[in-house]
């Protein structure tokens, strides 16, 4: 595993909508491993392809002891709303309240091409809404209800 370097705003790379992956191989999986590594190591709770300059959709999330790799990931399903404050790894030092489902059902495939779905709620739904946003060029700030702080 290797850590990559976080992309910051304004980069371009993280206004670029993503490709879908169609290659399930090892490069694939350490290119996963080294996401949740640099996550980590950036203390962190989810990270996008986007975010290490990979123009691909993928992501990883984790938070407490719940970790997941979305490849291809689409948001199918939501309910309710809740708000809340959000920052971004590549956003240093900028935070804002955004307005996000309460609960989401995501499809997506694993790291081996496998078609899964999982539902989440709560700070973990959020979470996946963020991170999938990066897969469409959208940064948190875009959908602030107060505008950038």
């Amino acid at each position: 595993m290797a850590l990559r370097d976080i992309v910051t705003d304004p980069n371009p790379t993280l206004r670029k909508k993503c490709r879908q992956v169609e290659v399930f191989d090892e490069k694939l999986g350490r290119l996963l491993d080294d996401m949740r590594e640099t996550m980590r190591h950036a203390d962190g709770v989810g990270l996008a392809g986007p975010q290490i300059g990979i123009l691909r959709r993928i992501a990883v999330v984790e938070v407490d002891d719940f970790y997941i790799e979305f490849v291809n990931p689409v948001i199918v399903k939501t309910k309710g709303e809740q708000d809340g404050g959000e920052a971004c790894l590549s956003v240093p030092e900028k935070s804002a309240n955004v307005k996000r489902p309460y609960k989401v059902t995501v499809d997506y495939q694993d790291r081996t091409g496998k078609a899964m779905t999982v539902t989440a709620e709560g700070f973990i739904a959020r979470a996946f809404c963020h991170e999938i946003d990066h897969l469409d060029g959208i940064l948190f700030y875009d959908r602030a209800k107060e505008g950038r702080e």
